[in-house]
């Protein structure tokens, strides 16, 4: 079923991964943040698996533990626990707290938009939800906060035999899950928060056909969904650990679990596959590329063959500047002028 031949597929999740686990000590591999290769039994639960981030939050003071001992990862999150985050990820930057959260739980999406907000980028989150709203794609609430969110790597992948940790975007928060995108916002620093901002403010979106907003509202309204190993679907109908998808999962779930009738030219499961089911002649260079075109990643060129080493990734065009796809951070959305997806781009192809 592995259809993004690498865990994580995302290079810019594995550099960003290990530097946070290189600030908080994390050198030994015994409890990492970045992807470990977890190989036999299952060592890991809701409450442990991020240890080391756990202890950071609580060193600096920004989500202790709990009444009894210990710190209860696998709890969740209230939203007085929350507020005590936000003012002192406040103090820290000397800036104003975004104001109180009540509530016994608090959901993944507003979480994400809480923090976005105390970190200045709330503004960021609006401009692109408008913008997405105003090329008819009729985004979720959440679509801005939470791209934003995940642009600045604030999830985490469970790996396969622990994806049932997986939480979905409205699902109560828990502990640990807060603790590591705490941590990963005590390591951003000002620089990159700043290249945040200048290039998300960026995003705008041309004007679509009908069909390109049939699919490109589906793709959209599952900003936030979890990366899942040969996933496919929004539950666990094919028999996965959780709902979720992996690259070219994502594009089935689009395209073909859809049932829009433009999945039938697909065939192929696999990114390398959909990638190599077409004519060469019909490969398409990165400026020609549309909304709702599948694009192809890895070492491959343009003229190259297809196979499952060198067409690693896939995702599904927003234009020929922006992305959605289903990766290390879920499903979100990158940019296709700079970063890994350039880079990487191999050639795009049209459904539509």
């Amino acid at each position: 079923m592995a259809t993004c031949t690498s865990r994580p597929s995302d290079p810019a999740i594995t550099a960003r991964t290990a530097r946070l686990g290189l600030l908080i000590g994390l050198v030994a591999a015994a409890v990492a943040l970045a992807v470990p290769a977890r190989a036999g039994a299952r060592r890991f639960n809701a409450g442990n698996w991020d240890l080391s981030a756990q202890r950071l939050v609580e060193r600096e003071g920004l989500l202790g533990g709990v009444a009894g001992g210990g710190f209860a990862g696998e709890q969740r999150m209230t939203g007085a626990e929350l507020s005590g985050a936000l003012q002192a990820l406040a103090a820290r930057e000397q800036l104003a707290p975004v104001g109180s959260v009540s509530g016994a739980t608090v959901s993944v999406v507003r979480f994400d938009a809480l923090l976005v907000t105390q970190v200045g980028l709330g503004e960021v989150a609006t401009q692109v939800e408008r913008s997405a709203r105003a090329a008819g794609l009729e985004p979720p609430s959440y679509f801005g906060t939470e791209l934003v969110a995940r642009y600045l790597q604030l999830r985490y992948e469970h790996p396969a035999g622990e994806q049932a940790l997986d939480l979905y975007p409205r699902d109560p928060i828990t502990r640990a899950e807060a603790a590591y995108s705490l941590a990963a916002l005590l390591q951003a620093g000002p620089w990159e928060l700043g290249a945040a901002r200048e290039q998300l403010m960026r995003f705008s979106l041309p004007r679509y056909s009908a069909a390109q907003l049939t699919v490109l509202r589906i793709a959209v309204s599952k900003i936030g969904m979890p990366y899942v190993w040969g996933g496919t679907t929004d539950g666990v109908e094919d028999g996965l650990e959780h709902g979720g998808y992996d690259c070219s999962g994502f594009a089935w779930r689009v395209y073909k679990v859809s049932g829009l009738s433009w999945g039938a030219k697909i065939l192929g499961r696999t990114a390398a596959e959909q990638a190599g089911e077409i004519p060469k002649a019909q490969r398409i260079r990165l400026p020609g590329v549309q909304g709702g075109d599948l694009l192809f990643f890895g070492s491959a060129h343009f003229n190259s063959k297809a196979t499952e080493a060198n067409v690693i990734h896939e995702g599904i065009a927003l234009s020929d500047e922006w992305a959605i796809h289903s990766s290390g951070q879920g499903v979100y959305v990158l940019p296709l002028t700079s970063g890994w997806l350039a880079t990487s781009f191999a050639w795009a192809r049209r459904v539509l």
